[in-house]
């Protein structure tokens, strides 16, 4: 009886999850080894707010999901730049974008 009860509410912490998280991609210039895409995976999986990273060296793009209020674009960007990067385009990804 107890597991029936506690479904719904999992369920809806879950929802309320995902459409508090937004994906944000970052075209990034001076990524050129497998060294930069680990410094930049360490650098977002410590920043508060963001629950995925995926760093694409082929590509020259993080995607970062985050918390819908942290962190900002302002701290992304200054993330990549302390991890000696320069941020050249910031994209918002719509959830259908996202899932491909």
């Amino acid at each position: 009886m107890k597991n029936l009860l506690l479904l719904p509410l999992l369920v809806a912490v879950a929802f309320s999850f995902s459409v508090n998280a937004k994906t944000i991609e970052v075209e990034i210039h001076g990524m050129t080894c497998a060294l930069c895409v680990d410094s930049l995976n360490r650098k977002f999986n410590k920043m508060q707010g963001v629950s995925k990273v995926d760093v694409s060296m082929k590509m020259k793009k993080v995607r970062l999901e985050i918390d819908s209020t942290s962190p900002t674009i302002v701290m992304i960007k200054q993330a990549i730049l302390d991890t000696g990067f320069m941020p050249i385009k910031v994209t918002l990804i719509s959830d259908d974008q996202a899932k491909e």
